[in-house]
């Protein structure tokens, strides 16, 4: 019995058999056969082999596979009795051999019962009397042994009941398209229970009949003749001549399998010699498997240039139609700040259940009203640039310690959930592109992230290319998946902008949801894209992309975005990706000073303060309790606060200070040493190996290529330093020879110096007109300690030594020049008195270059008289 579920059912019926084919056939002694094993054990518990291949009552007498016959005794083999490999579905029972017989003689009997189809496929007009039922289960059919008169010829009994079939068709009930075949036994059927399930291919080996001769191999011919009776061969393939495989073979494909289980049942142990053999061959078959030529396979191998690309595609899909809207949702999580514990409803009713007993984070810092006060009118304008319909950028903009993160995120934006952070300071400072892709997808939310995933894809992709000369397009360029992020953000700020939209009882039901959004910007989430334009010359790709993004999300009213930048440059790739619109441009600037002591005091007076229980139930008064209400040494602020400034975080420093006890005019000495200290190390002495002071913190570009001299940072030092007006004309600084003509070879060019000490905030320039106008130090703190610097004698004579230096290598240089061309007029031929003007003004200049460099040399000499006394 064989336990699989796959019914094989053939659609179509056999050919009309061809005549019989006259063989030797000896009678043998009917041995008894076993009985079947049952059928519904199967569902229960899978037996042994020979129970899979077939029922044990069917392997011949004491288990030798064979039947045999006696004097005028035959078998024919019945197909279609049963379905192919779903015996577990038959009503059949263990009866032993006479009582199928019995059954097979009674009138009466029951649909699904194979016997009753071997009763109506041999008629009582047959000159026949049925011995014995053998039922083959894995194969679908069964062996009829019968006794037959000798007069009638077996070609006969087989033809009448050939004629009876094509007359009676018999039809199986699960198999209602085929009919039921009969064919005569030629050869010695052999009934083995291995498991060997039945195939369309047939392995006919050609063995020794009994004669000493080898025997002979088969023709094609013959072999279509001797099985072509039985069904529709496909191919006849014979084995190759140079095998050294024995016995020789050949194998014998038939279009269905049952035809090959017909054919192999009654050919099985068949003696046929061939014409012109000298010896018998007699036929042994079996079943085997037919080796799939995997043409689909071949196909695809061999045809990459259209493989790849649809395979490339359809992963495209996949992960489109998978990971999207997982990475979506965590977007809208991020935006939410949902999957944060802190925010979650049990941490905040355990904290409102407990808040008297455990305290949760310590003493909460009070919120800084200071900022708020002073810069009023600047958070008034962004609040009103957040409830306009007017689709653009709101611009943030001052000097680096200005306070616009905190001007925007804690006292702007300080009551709004729906707020998307991206820092791009450590989106441009990740190492390599990887890095950068993985930093930008954190900021936005975007998970998961398989940063690996396009490494492995870049190097099948070279591969594919290399041997196919075609680009598998399985990888993403930097640039595509940086688009990828910012897309599927975009796609969840619409989804946060129309979360609270209820189409039933919202009144702008009707609306669609670009026209909902343009109603209402007080929906719209807010993007906060803060450092935008840091290091903006090294990572230009991905501030561009940045801003084609917001200028995509205000244009289509899907979102408020908000730059917070301290380039100046931020207008070139605003003004590219939005180009039609005025920014709101909000500017920063110091404080001035009555209100910069005002922040220190507030500062102080806001960490200082604690507010009081009240007296009596009811009482919502409270009473401030201070434990330096008064202090005395604040009055020195007003004489401090003029050499510090206004710059916000030079503010906060200070208070710090205070707060820890120290003197306005000690914390401010110590905070103008400690700029003058970064200063004279990032600047002048420890600068020869590029060094960008602006990258020196974080990241992996801390270094970039320096396009300023120490000595040209020496002279704007110097010159703000003693300047009344603490400003230098921007035109002055280009034509001094310290800029218009430096002896260093990536600083020769002067407004490229000027622009670089700029970002590394050295130095600002301020511009009238749209023109560089002036240049001042880049913080308030920086002119104190720019004086301070030139106070001290030994850094001031050691940087004037190395400025005098070079200017004399710049004079050396002149009058090399001038005497390598008053060596090509003294060559001229008769001295012409054309030359002679030219002489003169050479050796003037010869003149003047030489009474610089003795003024330089006497100078050098003093400062290195300093250098040698000075400690």
């Amino acid at each position: 019995m064989i336990p699989r579920r796959a019914l094989n059912r053939p659609a179509f019926r056999a050919l009309s058999a061809s005549p019989l084919v006259k063989a030797p056939y000896s009678p043998r002694h009917l041995l008894p056969a076993l009985t079947s094993t049952r059928t519904g054990q199967l569902l229960a518990r899978w037996q042994s082999t020979a129970e899979h291949a077939g029922s044990v009552g069917t392997i011949g007498n004491d288990k030798t596979g064979h039947i045999d016959t006696g004097p005028n005794e035959s078998i024919l083999f019945l197909d279609n009795l049963f379905p192919l490999k779903v015996t577990s579905l038959l009503l059949w029972g263990p009866e032993e051999t006479r009582d199928l017989l019995k059954r097979f003689e009674s009138s009466s009997f029951r649909f699904v019962d194979p016997i009753r189809l071997v009763r109506k496929a041999l008629p009582d007009t047959l000159p026949i009397k049925v011995v014995e039922i053998i039922p083959r289960l894995k194969e679908g059919g069964a062996f009829v042994k019968f006794s037959y008169s000798p007069d009638v010829s077996l070609a006969e009994i087989e033809r009448q009941l050939k004629e009876w079939l094509d007359k009676n068709p018999v039809t199986p009930w699960f198999n209602p398209l085929r009919r039921l075949k009969a064919s005569l036994i030629l050869g010695r059927p052999w009934l083995e229970d291995l498991y060997r399930l039945p195939k369309s291919r047939l392995k006919v080996e050609f063995v020794s009949a009994g004669t000493t001769e080898p025997p002979s191999e088969l023709s094609q011919e013959s072999l279509y003749s001797l099985f072509r009776r039985y069904g529709k061969i496909s191919d006849i393939a014979a084995q190759p001549a140079d095998s050294k495989v024995l016995p020789r073979y050949a194998h014998v494909d038939f279009v269905r399998v049952r035809d090959a289980i017909m054919a192999r049942n009654c050919m099985h142990g068949f003696v046929h010699q061939e014409e012109y053999s000298k010896a018998p061959a007699r036929l042994r078959i079996s079943y085997e498997q037919r080796v799939q030529s995997h043409q689909i396979w071949n196909w695809v191998t061999s045809h990459p240039r259209i493989v790849i690309p649809i395979l490339a595609a359809f992963l495209a899909a996949f992960t489109v139609a998978v990971f999207d809207p997982i990475r979506e949702f965590f977007v809208r999580a991020h935006v939410h700040k949902s999957l944060e514990f802190t925010n979650s409803k049990f941490y905040k009713w355990f904290k409102s259940q407990t808040s008297d007993i455990i305290s949760f984070g310590g003493k909460r810092k009070p919120q800084d009203t200071s900022a708020l006060t002073y810069r009023k009118d600047l958070i008034e304008s962004l609040h009103n640039s957040l409830v306009e319909t007017t689709s653009t950028f709101v611009v943030v903009s001052g000097p680096r310690g200005s306070g616009g993160r905190e001007l925007v995120m804690d006292h702007a934006l300080r009551d709004r959930s729906d707020v998307l952070i991206i820092d791009c300071r450590q989106v441009v400072e990740a190492r390599g592109e990887a890095g950068t892709i993985k930093k930008l997808a954190n900021q936005v939310g975007y998970r998961p992230i398989f940063s690996w995933a396009n490494s492995l894809s870049s190097m099948v992709d070279l591969a594919i290319q290399s041997t196919t000369g075609v680009k598998a397009g399985f990888s993403e360029n930097f640039e595509a998946q940086i688009v990828k992020i910012l897309h599927t953000a975009g796609a969840a700020l619409k989804d946060v902008a129309l979360g609270d939209r209820k189409q039933k009882t919202d009144p702008d039901a009707s609306l669609t949801d670009d026209a909902y959004l343009e109603n209402h910007p007080e929906k719209r989430p807010i993007v906060v894209i803060d450092n935008f334009m840091h290091k903006g010359d090294e990572k230009s790709l991905v501030y561009d992309r940045i801003a084609d993004w917001a200028a995509a999300l205000v244009q289509s009213n899907i979102a408020h975005v908000i730059f917070i930048t301290n380039d100046a440059s931020f207008a070139k790739p605003l003004t590219r990706a939005l180009p039609d619109r005025i920014f709101n441009q909000i500017t920063l600037g110091d404080l001035s000073p009555e209100l910069a002591k005002q922040f220190v005091v507030s500062q102080l007076e806001a960490e200082n303060s604690v507010p009081a229980t009240p007296h009596k139930e009811g009482d919502s008064s409270t009473s401030t309790l201070s434990e330096k209400q008064i202090r005395r040494d604040l009055e020195e602020l007003d004489e401090c606060i003029d050499a510090l400034g206004g710059r916000l975080t030079d503010l906060q420093v200070l208070a710090r200070r205070l707060k820890l006890g120290q003197s306005p005019k000690k914390a401010v000495s110590d905070i103008i040493d400690q700029s003058a200290s970064e200063i004279l190390r990032m600047y002048l002495l420890n600068n020869k190996n590029g060094h960008n002071p602006n990258t020196s913190s974080g990241g992996n570009s801390g270094v970039s290529q320096k396009r300023w001299s120490t000595e040209q940072a020496w002279y704007l030092i110097r010159a703000l330093a003693t300047s009344p007006t603490q400003s230098l004309r921007y035109n002055e600084v280009l034509l001094s020879n310290t800029f218009a003509a430096s002896t260093t070879s990536a600083a020769t060019n002067p407004e490229a110096a000027i622009e670089s000490l700029a970002d590394s905030e050295l130095i600002s320039v301020k511009s009238t007109r749209g023109r560089p106008a002036t240049i001042r130090a880049g913080k308030p703190v920086y002119q104190a300690a720019f004086k301070r610097l030139v106070d001290d004698p030994v850094v001031r004579a050691r940087m004037d030594l190395a400025m005098v230096q070079e200017l004399a290598k710049i004079e050396a240089g002149t009058i090399s020049k001038v005497e390598t061309e008053l060596a090509v007029l003294s060559n001229l031929p008769n001295q012409p008195a054309q030359a002679g003007d030219r002489a003169k003004y050479l050796l003037s200049k010869l003149q003047g270059s030489q009474e610089k460099i003795m003024q330089y040399e006497k100078q050098m000499g003093e400062l290195k008289k300093v250098l040698a006394e000075e400690t």
